[in-house]
């Protein structure tokens, strides 16, 4: 299965999972009328789905509509600004389904917002008066694109829409498609984005190495920082499958090599306030009985008390393009660290982040499943010129269908009253933050 399943086996699992979702059926397709050329791009921060995702659009129309060009803009809405881009050849079609061996994104990304108008000009991607949305739009139009296949968080398919409806005021018809790439998982109303599982279970095995270094120092305190700006959905189903996984490996306990030591003592999301003064007397507890802690922290729990206190000590806080704070630089890890170490006890911390090894992974084989029956909804939408994001409409049972581009935004938080991750936080002690949440709500 793609997530973790947290409860013990004789437990029913209520995470998503591959089969709750459902492939196209070929035969009872309407091929439609296919388009004479397409085009696809890759945009945002990287997931383990680009490289797949554009790996199984390229095989889907080499298989149904050869006849179909396709190009593939170079580094995203950049490469459409500059208009640079690659042809797909016969011998990219005969050979693409190597992309899904592989992660990042073949053909580039970039985090461009064409109605940023002031970010574009310094970055020279358009001239000084011009109108980044217009120069975008002139150039499919050169380029003679009738579908753009968009690969990328809600940011990008939104400005994917947003061009396609400018483009109409031009009474060109442009059809957009896209898909949804999140590791966060945070895309209304997307129940599960592509390559969210892979990073996951990637999380999941980076800190199967680096929990070892509980046994570098006495009263040792692991510090896990997992991506995830405002869902928690990320840390909690990594945490959950980091588990899934221990509890398979063999352990000796009488020798010090037990499953108390390496499990996962503490998971804080930036849906769930904590109480540092509980929390710290549970964990020093943990501390003084097993001789480490392993916390697992969503890169954005607690970024807001943080800019606000920067803020307040009149220190700039740097924001991308898109107006997100550069999380990099907040370090919420190391913030979560310096605060309880002193309060436990810890006589060494050590604060590890999986982001960058989760989300360059390439996708695992049930992200693939769900990526080619995507790309084959994909296809057959543009055959039939509708606009949209294909994904697993949350508000229709899950059928991966094509979502309307008006209900796409992003901010979706995770939902910590599932029944899995309450189990879960039962398991590990930490129950009590959970309830607190609810009785808040």
């Amino acid at each position: 299965h793609a997530v973790a399943e947290h409860q013990h086996q004789n437990r029913r699992r209520s995470m998503v999972k591959k089969e709750d979702f459902q492939q196209l059926d070929r035969s009872d397709t309407d091929l439609g009328h296919p388009p004479k050329k397409v085009a696809i791009l890759t945009a945002g921060g990287l997931a383990p789905c680009l490289s797949s995702a554009v790996g199984a659009l390229i095989t889907e129309y080499a298989v149904t509509h050869p006849s179909t060009e396709i190009i593939c803009y170079v580094n995203g809405y950049k490469g459409l600004l500059l208009g640079e881009s690659i042809k797909v050849t016969p011998a990219i079609r005969a050979t693409a389904g190597a992309l899904h061996l592989h992660g990042g994104s073949p053909i580039g990304n970039s985090r461009v917002k064409l109605t940023n108008v002031k970010d574009c000009v310094k970055r020279g991607l358009v001239k000084e008066g011009e109108n980044p949305q217009q120069v975008a739009a002139d150039q499919l139009v050169r380029d003679g694109v009738e579908v753009l296949h968009t690969i990328g968080g809600d940011d990008t398919n939104t400005a994917a829409a947003d061009l396609s409806r400018f483009l109409k005021q031009m009474n060109y018809h442009l059809c957009v498609i896209g898909l949804p790439k999140t590791i966060d998982n945070d895309v209304f109303p997307i129940k599960q984005s592509l390559g969210a599982w892979t990073a996951a279970e990637e999380g999941a095995r980076f800190f199967e190495n680096v929990v070892a270094e509980h046994s570098a120092n006495p009263r040792m305190m692991i510090v896990h920082e997992v991506m995830g700006r405002d869902c928690g959905w990320l840390t909690a189903a990594t945490a959950a499958k980091y588990r899934e996984r221990l509890r398979k490996r063999p352990m000796l306990p009488q020798i010090g090599l037990s499953k108390a030591r390496l499990d996962v003592h503490a998971v804080y999301l930036p849906e769930v306030p904590v109480d540092i003064e509980a929390e710290a007397t549970r964990l020093k507890q943990i501390l003084d009985d097993h001789d480490n802690v392993n916390i697992f922290i969503s890169e954005g729990a607690g970024v807001k008390d943080i800019v606000a206190r920067l803020e307040a000590e009149g220190k700039e806080v740097e924001r991308d393009a898109f107006g997100h704070v550069k999380l990099d630089l907040i370090n919420p890890g190391k913030y979560f660290a310096d605060t309880f170490s002193g309060l436990i006890g810890a006589e060494k911390v050590m604060v590890q982040k999986s982001g960058y090894f989760a989300r360059s992974a390439a996708a695992n084989s049930d992200d693939i499943e769900l990526i080619r029956a995507s790309a084959e909804v994909a296809v057959k939408c543009a055959c039939d010129s509708l606009n949209g994001v294909v994904g697993m409409d949350e508000d229709k049972d899950g059928e991966l269908r094509l979502c309307e581009f008006e209900r796409i935004a992003g901010g979706k938080t995770f939902d910590y009253k599932q029944k899995w991750f309450v189990d879960m936080m039962n398991e590990i002690g930490q129950a009590h933050n959970v309830q607190d949440s609810k009785d808040q709500n």
